[in-house]
């Protein structure tokens, strides 16, 4: 099994869930996935938002606010159809996936909930549909507001082994609360990192250290433990628009997160139109694995 750093994206095309996980674990850390919001008008005009997160260094791309039901991706050259997803995988040579959200309706809320559509919910039909497109992985987190509780994500696990069985890589878990009550302290991280992997999840999704108030690097090195313990990956996210700060606070954050056993980072959609700063993840990219990988990251063509 190839590192996930050395994978073009003929190696990419034949892998399944689990082999997946295991190219990233080879990787020791140093894997950089991208949080992308594809369906509003691309800031580069008639280049993607992905195209663009690949070329500055994304091992993983990875879709927000995506419907399902009505897949779009600003600025390729076919933006809305059933094969928009394998014109974006032809294009970036990358595993592509999406956030599909446990909405929990009795959650108490901070603020005022808001309504999605069932084709960004996750669901029997939304995995199915999810599968047929094409996608490699999923991610079952909540936006801001949504409602997404720790309890709908653990049901969501088991939902998505369910249907797809080992097909998908399962990423799964909260970077901030989604506009509930809850929040988090060691002992709470720790608990809902076990119950996550435990439930089926391969990489448990928690907040990068300095992302949301009192997570730091012990506090994450705690659930890490816990994680790798049961053969799961952690990923350490950056969902509270810092993505957007400057490239010496990313590169800051992803350094912490690898120091505290994140063997993906996260950058979310803030920063400019429905992503990071290329230039924070190019930060983030050779903060994790040096120059010469993020280099050559950059310059492979998706043909090979």
């Amino acid at each position: 099994m190839k590192r996930i750093l050395d994978c073009n994206g003929s190696d990419f095309s034949a892998m399944k869930g689990p082999d997946l996980k295991a190219s990233i674990r080879a990787a020791e850390g140093r894997t950089l996935l991208s949080e992308l919001i594809v369906s509003v008008p691309s800031p580069y005009e008639d280049v993607s938002s992905l195209e663009v997160a690949r070329a500055f260094g994304a091992d993983l791309l990875l879709f927000n606010l995506f419907d399902v039901d009505h897949p779009r991706i600003s600025g390729l050259p076919v933006e809305e159809g059933e094969d928009v997803v394998s014109l974006a995988k032809r294009l970036t040579g990358r595993p592509l996936g999406v956030n599909l959200e446990p909405v929990d309706p009795q959650s108490s809320m901070m603020e005022e909930r808001t309504s999605i559509s069932a084709g960004r919910t996750l669901n029997r039909h939304s995995i199915q549909r999810l599968q047929a497109l094409g996608f490699d992985f999923v991610c079952l987190t909540g936006n801001p507001k949504t409602g997404v509780t720790k309890d709908a994500i653990l049901r969501g696990i088991h939902r998505v082994r369910e249907v797809a069985g080992d097909e998908l890589m399962i990423i799964a878990g909260k970077m901030h609360a989604a506009g509930t009550v809850e929040g988090w302290t060691e002992d709470a991280l720790v608990e809902a990192a076990d119950r996550f992997v435990e439930a089926g999840a391969d990489v448990v999704l928690l907040p990068a250290p300095g992302t949301v108030p009192g997570i730091d690097i012990p506090t994450l090195r705690k659930a890490a433990e816990r994680v790798h313990a049961q053969g799961g990956l952690v990923m350490a996210a950056v969902g509270t628009s810092q993505e957007g700060a400057d490239a010496d606070t990313v590169r800051a954050i992803a350094l912490e997160s690898k120091k505290a056993g994140a063997d993906i980072f996260h950058l979310g959609d803030a920063g400019l139109l429905g992503m990071a700063p290329p230039e924070n993840l190019l930060a983030a990219s050779i903060a994790l694995r040096g120059k010469r990988h993020t280099y050559r990251r950059m310059a492979a063509s998706p043909l090979r």
